[in-house]
């Protein structure tokens, strides 16, 4: 089994504009699972906390196999959401393990 783990921040000061972007790509990845029927499963969570070091998102997937993995990140549904992510300049930082 792989997980893939992805972090998100925005760089936006205005808190509601921030809020929007965050919630919007948090509703666009939670479309992705009856989409792609590779993705065994996936959470998204919204941080809470005000710490600087804090980041915005947190998605969570696992995947059967690497192959599995490729599919999903090639696939043009999470492209699309790619795509809104560096349209708002997100700050990504991402693990991809074995289980």
């Amino acid at each position: 089994m792989i997980k893939h783990i992805v972090f998100l921040k925005s760089k936006e000061k205005d808190a509601i504009v921030k809020r929007n972007i965050i919630e919007e790509v948090a509703k666009r990845l939670n479309t992705l699972p009856s989409i792609i029927p590779e993705i065994d499963s996936l959470e998204v969570g919204i941080n809470f906390s005000d710490r600087d070091s804090a980041y915005d998102l947190a998605l969570v997937t696992s995947f059967k196999n690497e192959s599995d993995l490729n599919t999903y990140r090639f696939h043009k549904d999470h492209l699309k959401v790619i795509e809104y992510i560096k349209q708002h300049k997100l700050q990504t930082a991402v693990v991809d393990y074995n289980l």
